[in-house]
């Protein structure tokens, strides 16, 4: 069979790189063509070297282009995949750096929260250029598939106003099973099933069964404890488990940021994260490790080519949705998965319109949602929460509706706990402010906003928060590399 596949920031040299070879490792697909988008051509040339280099060492007929020429790339192809982070790493530190000043104080900041917020006032305006696109040179009812953050708000954006087929990706869910097998001493992942269901990063393990058993909450928490290394660099989500009853899919750091219990006092911070990795409750941890590593795949260049050349094996084919989706969708081989999509009644106890992730089968009739799901009250109280949010915040980025904006970040559950009304109306002031070049829709807003700030009398902070690593240069990391690598 022969078809296009769009990826859209295919600059993302490693995650690119692991898409497609996932999707050759299902047989029907040698004949198909991927073209691949992004701003940097650079980054294009790196990337369409390494996977005609995988393509040629395979002896496959698979089809590579790579232009920065979006609608081109976008032209008759059946699926776009989309990866790409606006504003970069550049905006990303205003999204940590000025909530820091007004004592928040993010691990990520990428999905909700006052970094994730803007995150999406970034992203939405360019996911609805990327529909306009998609409806009008793409393959008719061509797919959208979104892994790119903030999970929900894009999504949302595609599907209500962007009107296109859209569904949204992440990992997070495989990642939570992969711990929970490990810590009940499972042999392999398949001995686990499970049923897992909230919206993205608030998503929760409702149903275990273990071999056919069904795992109850105390099992679960003697288990993690029991652990010499989770029971030390999960204490928040353990202490959630035994709360809530049942575990969730994100990380101890991104969940501190969702429930602002355990990330309002500086103190309450430090009593619950771990340094020993970022994704554990870092201030900021994600930003630093982006930073750090910002131009890895120019260093191991020459390493990423090396691994290109040798032959595509099934075996290591990885628990990413897309190649699994596309191979349902043209196969007709059913997979089950978790997805992002418009509720709809899936989930019984979130609004309709919300953006849940939940249990779905995929075959060549599309995806299949498992429908009737009904999360524990205390799992839907801080959904609920966060998708009243999501709805401000997207309806605020298709508007440039400046107040309805500052009304979303207010209304953030970690936001409120720590600022002022006045601190928040500031805040996102500056947050615009600085990231005009990147927020088309608030320009008329942008005066005004200058303009208050010049009077304000709202005293901001200088913290760095509440643990937090230096950042190092990528001079010295490489500087570090080198000598390692002499050492050797």
């Amino acid at each position: 069979m022969s078809f296009k596949i769009a990826i859209i920031g295919a600059g993302s040299v490693g995650f690119t790189k692991k898409l497609f070879t996932d999707i050759l490792c299902v047989p029907e697909f040698r004949d198909i063509e991927f073209a691949l988008t992004d701003l940097s051509e650079h980054n294009l040339e790196m990337i369409k070297a390494i996977l005609d280099r995988v393509v040629e060492a395979n002896g496959l007929p698979t089809k590579v282009t790579a232009t920065t020429d979006r609608r081109k790339a976008l032209e008759g192809a059946r699926y776009i995949i989309s990866c790409v982070r606006v504003g970069g790493l550049e905006a990303y530190a205003d999204d940590i750096r000025i909530p820091l000043k007004y004592g928040i104080d993010q691990c990520v900041g990428d999905t909700i929260c006052a970094g994730g917020i803007l995150y999406g006032q970034r992203n939405i305006p360019v996911i609805l250029d990327f529909c306009k696109d998609i409806r009008e040179v793409a393959e008719p009812g061509a797919k959208f598939l979104n892994y790119a953050n903030p999970m929900a708000m894009n999504t949302w954006a595609a599907i209500e106003y962007g009107k296109v087929d859209t569904v949204g990706l992440c990992h997070g869910v495989q990642h939570g099973a992969e711990q929970i097998a490990e810590v009940l001493g499972a042999k392999s992942r398949s001995e686990l099933d499970y049923i897992c269901s909230g919206i993205n990063h608030q998503t929760w393990f409702i149903d275990l069964r273990l071999n056919g058993r069904k795992i109850g909450k105390d099992e679960l928490v003697a288990a993690f404890e029991a652990h010499p290394v989770f029971s030390q660099q999960e204490k928040l989500r353990i202490d959630v488990l035994k709360r809530f009853g049942v575990y969730s899919t994100e990380s101890n750091g991104h969940l501190s940021e969702y429930l602002p219990w355990y990330r309002k006092r500086p103190d309450e911070i430090t009593r619950w994260i771990d340094m020993s990795d970022w994704i554990h409750g870092e201030t900021g941890g994600y930003l630093r490790y982006s930073t750090e590593t910002r131009n890895w795949f120019e260093t191991e260049f020459p390493q990423f080519l090396e691994s290109a050349a040798k032959p595509i094996d099934p075996a290591k084919r990885s628990n990413e949705h897309a190649s699994h989706i596309l191979e349902a969708l043209e196969t007709n081989r059913v997979y089950r998965g978790h997805f992002n999509v418009k509720n709809n009644g899936v989930i019984t106890n979130l609004p309709s319109d919300a953006i849940i992730e939940s249990p779905g089968f995929v075959d060549r009739f599309g995806i299949n949602m498992v429908s009737g799901v009904t999360l524990p009250e205390a799992c839907a109280a801080t959904c609920i929460a966060s998708i009243n949010v999501q709805r401000m915040s997207v309806h605020a980025a298709v508007s440039g509706d400046i107040d309805l904006l500052k009304l979303a970040v207010l209304h953030d559950p970690l936001v409120g706990a720590v600022s002022t009304p006045e601190e928040v109306w500031q805040m996102v002031d500056e947050m615009v402010v600085a990231q005009a070049r990147w927020l088309p829709q608030y320009a008329d807003a942008v005066p005004a906003a200058k303009e208050r700030l010049s009077k304000s009398k709202v005293q901001t902070r200088d913290w760095a928060g509440a643990a937090r690593r230096n950042v190092r240069s990528i001079e010295e990391l490489r500087a570090e590399k080198a000598a390692v690598k002499q050492a050797v």
